[in-house]
């Protein structure tokens, strides 16, 4: 759910039009078909498993601080190499990157599915998520220079919906499958799709080749493993203390391999992040607001779910089928977003999102023990999917307004990237706060003033995104490419 409505970007996609030598490809309809089924079950990887968690807890033997990493392993290791995952496909081939991760992302769920303790099973979910880091930006230029100028905002209206509808699908499917045949067949059921998916690209996916040029390794291993390390300390934060040399040395040294990372995207030719693009305060602006807005949302979807099945004592099935009228309402939102924008402005959107959104999580911070559907749980969830769906789109708008063409495919994958690395570092964040309200002597009570306590942080978060995109975003102005065209005339 937290990728419901965001679209994974290769940072250097070449949008690249047909010519009378290079007519558009036959096939591409159907294989627009195949590489978005890959992409549905990349998003539904992100929503099914919350469902799944009080399951899996039980059956692995995990506390509640160690089933937000089945969560987190994935998002993290998703964000933090998606940009690199752009520039393999960009350099290596896209449709050979695409299968590599389709194949690394099959061989992941089999290993999840079967994963006989909780290390296996968060080990396997880090892969996972390095493999969707392969397949999403590989399969989006794939479909960009497949199709023809007048048919690829179609084309790219058809991604978006399937992906949307992934997100959906994930907190129904997590329940049915959950309910029906046990949490390993929340990953078994990717075997199969993955397995058609292969056939399907193998037989009507064009291969091609990549372009010259460097992988900045460097850039990707520092700013991942700072990122995990700094994730990991703020996880340890409740059971070692916040001033013990474990959680100290991890948020230290994640704080030095992201100056790194810096550093090192200054010095090289080709750097992963050209921190060029920060001078725009444009694309500044959105991925600080879309840091906060994922760092809400992860954690919101983590903590509901927990709450339905354990403080409610909700079925798989009947948890999931509670959350549909939020999933239904942040695509309502999402739809009619554009809509709005153009009647007012985007910055009011991106505005109204977060405050929307921090008004729903502060409902959800009242949730009682012995609380309802309609009482406590579906006012919110509107709220919250209100505030979702404008948030998306708005800050999506606004982190492409102004940007270059040559640089549509880097503010893209940038923007997804803040996204999910924002949900990790909230989830760790949130994740302590729960815990330490909850005591070392957890009762059904605690535990919920735990929860309640986490979707309290939560309304911080999103409140001070509305009041940071109050501040610092800008009104929305004319595009780059406008700009030029006014210029001309």
């Amino acid at each position: 759910m937290e990728a419901l409505h965001t679209l994974p970007a290769s940072p250097t996609v070449q949008k690249v039009s047909p010519t009378p030598e290079h007519p558009p490809y036959p096939r591409r309809w159907v294989a627009l078909g195949v590489l978005a089924v890959a992409q549905f079950m990349v998003v539904l990887d992100s929503s099914i498993v919350n469902i799944a968690l009080p399951d899996i807890g039980t059956g692995l033997h995990m506390a509640a601080s160690s089933l937000s990493w089945v969560v987190t392993a994935y998002v993290l290791t998703f964000g933090g190499l998606l940009m690199l995952g752009g520039r393999i496909a960009d350099l290596r081939g896209r449709r050979a990157t695409f299968l590599a991760g389709l194949i690394g992302f099959g061989t992941a769920s089999a290993v999840a599915a079967f994963a006989p303790t909780a290390g296996i099973l968060i080990a396997a979910r880090a892969v996972q998520g390095a493999a969707a880091a392969l397949m999403s930006p590989a399969a989006l230029s794939l479909v960009t220079t497949l199709f023809p100028s007048r048919e690829r905002s179609k084309a790219l209206g058809v991604w978006g919906a399937v992906a949307g509808c992934g997100g959906a699908a994930g907190v129904l499917l997590g329940g049915v499958l959950t309910g029906a045949f046990g949490w390993p067949s929340i990953f078994l059921v990717n075997l199969p799709v993955a397995a058609a998916v292969t056939a399907g690209t193998l037989r009507y996916v064009p291969a091609g080749t990549g372009t010259r040029g460097r992988i900045d390794l460097p850039g990707a291993l520092t700013l991942t493993t700072g990122l995990a390390s700094i994730v990991y300390g703020l996880s340890q934060i409740n059971a070692k203390g916040i001033t013990s040399p474990l959680v100290l040395s991890a948020l230290g040294l994640g704080a030095l391999l992201l100056a790194a990372f810096v550093a090192t995207e200054r010095a090289v030719t080709q750097p992963l992040v050209p921190l060029r693009i920060f001078r725009l305060r444009t694309v500044t602006s959105a991925n600080v607001i879309m840091a906060a807005v994922g760092a809400a949302t992860v954690g919101l979807f983590f903590f509901l779910s927990l709450y339905l099945q354990q403080i409610l004592h909700y079925t798989p099935l009947k948890a999931g089928l509670s959350q549909l009228p939020l999933a239904l309402m942040i695509i309502t939102a999402a739809t009619l977003a554009p809509q709005l924008a153009a009647r007012t402005s985007t910055k009011t959107l991106m505005v109204t999102g977060p405050l929307l959104l921090a008004t729903g999580l502060g409902w959800f911070s009242t949730a009682a023990v012995h609380g309802s559907f309609a009482g406590d749980i579906l006012g919110p969830s509107l709220l919250v999917g209100a505030g979702l769906g404008l948030s998306f789109v708005s800050v999506n708008i606004t982190a492409a307004e102004k940007v270059a063409p040559a640089d549509a495919g880097l503010a893209g994958g940038l923007i997804n990237t803040t996204q999910q690395i924002g949900g990790a570092l909230g989830l760790a964040l949130l994740s302590a706060v729960a815990t330490r309200h909850t005591g070392t002597s957890p009762t059904l009570a605690s535990i919920n003033s735990g929860y309640q306590a986490a979707f309290l942080a939560g309304t911080a978060i999103a409140a001070a995104a509305a009041l940071l995109a109050a501040l610092i975003a800008p009104r929305r102005g004319r595009s780059t490419q406008e700009t030029a065209t006014r210029r001309t005339l």
